[in-house]
């Protein structure tokens, strides 16, 4: 091969080699972006979701069947599917619009920033004042939730029983109330935001289902095998006594 075509084949060698390094690294231009919503289809028969949903104090509340969900918060609800883990701890959340179903009897369900869905229930709290959840002390939506399980469970009184778990979110005051009173009373706990970790989510709902329960409130408390639902410190010192 002469001079001359060696280094032709040279540089089309490298100009090759240059163009499959620029589509390995760049996004071709007018490329559909990826569609966040695909990944969730809501139906009104839909079941086995966590719904979040605010109402018109600027309270959150949690369904797991869209029939559940009232009109009052059927404007903006989170989806969040437990089956799925992808997307749990992303700024990004779905929010699905559950007033007017489309042609096919789904609804439309648009990304979000987690901010932008958080300010939906502080304008609505702003409206009204003081809520449950702002109580709480706990709950700091426009600065970013801190997750329950980071909270000290005190000390534990007998090793060998099975661990009591709060199943909640760090928007709840009722979540963080329980856990105040189960620390003032000395009693170990295990945290658990089903928010942040779609298997704590997926082991509510099987505790939920095996005691023919369902709810649209957290926290959930599984006090050893006994099932409360809610923060009543009446409960709690009666399912106490029971396991105790």
């Amino acid at each position: 091969m002469s001079a001359r075509r060696r280094l032709g084949a040279l540089v089309l060698a490298c100009a090759l080699v240059g163009t499959l390094g620029a589509c390995s690294r760049k996004k071709p231009v007018g490329a559909p972006a990826v569609d966040e919503s695909a990944s969730v289809v809501v139906k009104e028969s839909s079941e086995g979701l966590l719904l979040t949903w605010i109402d018109e104090k600027g309270d959150f509340h949690v369904e797991q069947r869209v029939a559940d969900v009232p009109i009052v918060g059927r404007d903006a609800v989170r989806v969040v599917d437990p089956n799925k883990d992808e997307g749990t701890h992303d700024a990004r959340v779905l929010v699905a619009d559950l007033r007017n179903a489309r042609a096919d009897g789904t609804f439309g369900v648009t990304p979000m920033t987690r901010a932008d869905f958080d300010a939906l229930a502080i304008a609505r709290r702003q409206k009204v004042g003081p809520t449950l959840a702002a109580a709480g002390g706990a709950a700091n939506p426009a600065g970013g939730a801190r997750d329950l399980a980071s909270a000290p469970a005190g000390s534990v009184e007998v090793a060998q029983q099975a661990p009591i778990v709060i199943y909640g979110a760090s928007w709840c005051g009722p979540c963080h109330q329980a856990a105040a009173y189960l620390r003032s009373k000395n009693i170990a706990f295990i945290d658990k935001d089903i928010d942040q970790d779609a298997a704590a989510a997926r082991d509510m709902q099987r505790k939920l289902a095996k005691s023919g329960m369902r709810t649209g409130s957290i926290p959930v408390i599984d006090i050893r095998g006994k099932i409360l639902v809610g923060f009543n410190p009446r409960d709690i010192d009666a399912a106490l006594g029971k396991s105790s």
